[in-house]
């Protein structure tokens, strides 16, 4: 009898739909979700979705000019918290506006702050049955000669080594993106950053604009493949769940839009 009443449980809770997966992003604006009419500026994060399988949602709480400092003293890291669900997969991506000296408010020394406060990260999203998934910073358009060049090369290295100490999944976005730009070449990356004159007549940027940290459509379509890529790679309870074949994030020419198609 209790093995009958055992296999009928087995039975209904197999015929019960999966719980729907959230992916969470806490970053600064390389990743950041944009609106209105700031296009064509283009934050990673919003393009992730374009990787996934229907039933995974991205929420989105990047948020330009933050730092692991200020993510926290603001209480953005405590509303993930709030919301989050067990089983959910939370990406961390800081190291740009914590290496901000002239600016105390965000400022987190890599080997100190910074480390204690990925190290708080992960624990904090463990502690409620999710996943933690380390981001080193993703690279800007900077260049020794033809080879791109890493502008925040001691908050790689401590969030590499803060992953290894935590046991904590690592998406080395920095080495990817420096790869991809190499591959692509000081000039032709232009096209994955915010650089434009008046005469391309973008209308968030009238005036031109050269911006080698902020990525355009397609740079933010390439460097969500990357990330998604990687999360397919490391065998995360989310992995199942990307797309091996991923168009919308490797098209040759801009959509023009904050879409998949």
């Amino acid at each position: 009898m209790i093995r009958a009443a055992t296999t009928a449980l087995a039975l209904v809770l197999a015929a019960m739909p999966a719980a729907a997966q959230t992916i969470w992003i806490a970053g600064d604006s390389t990743a950041a979700t944009y609106r209105g009419a700031a296009y064509p500026q283009t934050g990673w994060g919003m393009m992730l979705p374009c990787a996934l399988a229907d039933g995974v949602r991205v929420e989105n709480r990047a948020m330009g000019g933050r730092s692991t400092r200020t993510f926290v003293s603001e209480g953005r890291w405590a509303a993930i918290l709030k919301e989050m669900r067990p089983g959910d997969t939370v990406l961390i991506q800081f190291g740009h506006n914590d290496a901000s000296r002239n600016r105390p408010a965000r400022y987190a020394p890599a080997a100190t702050d910074y480390r204690m406060y990925l190290t708080r990260f992960v624990t904090d999203v463990r502690a409620r049955g999710g996943t933690p998934v380390i981001l080193t910073p993703v690279a800007r358009r900077s260049f020794d000669g033809g080879k791109a060049r890493a502008d925040f090369a001691d908050y790689s290295s401590v969030a590499r080594v803060t992953a290894r100490e935590t046991g904590a999944a690592l998406i080395d976005l920095e080495a990817l993106s420096l790869d991809l730009l190499t591959r692509t070449g000081p000039e032709a990356a232009k096209a994955l950053y915010l650089h434009y004159t008046p005469a391309d007549q973008k209308a968030a940027f009238p005036g031109g604009i050269a911006d080698d940290t902020h990525s355009s459509e397609m740079g933010a379509r390439r460097i969500a493949d990357l990330v998604a890529g990687e999360l397919q790679r490391l065998g995360l309870p989310v992995s199942a769940s990307v797309r091996s074949d991923r168009p919308e994030l490797q098209r040759e020419t801009p959509l023009g839009k904050w879409e998949c198609r």
